[in-house]
């Protein structure tokens, strides 16, 4: 008789548009794990990955694919897709502010990232300050899309 393997399924989200990286694990859609650490994303996000693969098996990754620091996200979206493509499981796109109840994102300098009518820009002059990213409790799948590549809002140059 084959060994099961004794891991827990889960669903992995990953928010990593900036420090801290925010990242979540889901067991029948309900969070049952957050790590929360600060500093650069290649630095972070390796162990933090390597300790969700070996407690759970991941069927699905999630993750904030935009607005945020250029290089965050694009290391965040390199981590997540290779690990979809090792572990032949699908990988989930959504913006980041859904994480952050709309809040403005830091941008450059005193610049923001803000979404009104559903439309992504850069304010100069952001006055607001920015909210943390939190993780949902529930992992509403229908607010992610396979659509997933990263959400590059870059200033005009």
């Amino acid at each position: 008789m084959p060994n099961r393997d004794p891991r827990a399924e889960a669903e992995l989200l990953l928010i990593g548009v900036t420090s801290p990286i925010v990242a979540a694990l889901y067991e029948n859609g309900r969070i049952v794990e957050t790590f929360v650490k600060s500093g650069k994303s290649s630095e972070v996000l390796p162990p933090l990955l390597h300790e969700a693969v070996h407690r759970y098996r991941l069927r699905a990754i999630y993750y904030a694919n935009g607005p945020g620091s250029f290089m965050a996200i694009k290391v965040t979206y390199v981590m997540a897709k290779t690990l979809s493509i090792a572990l032949d499981i699908p990988l989930y796109g959504a913006d980041a502010f859904l994480f952050n109840e709309n809040r403005p994102i830091k941008a450059v300098g005193k610049s923001c990232f803000v979404k009104e009518n559903g439309k992504i820009s850069i304010r100069s002059d952001c006055r607001v300050e920015a909210a943390p990213f939190v993780p949902p409790p529930v992992l509403d799948r229908s607010l992610f899309s396979k659509e997933c590549e990263p959400l590059y809002v870059l200033p005009p140059v």
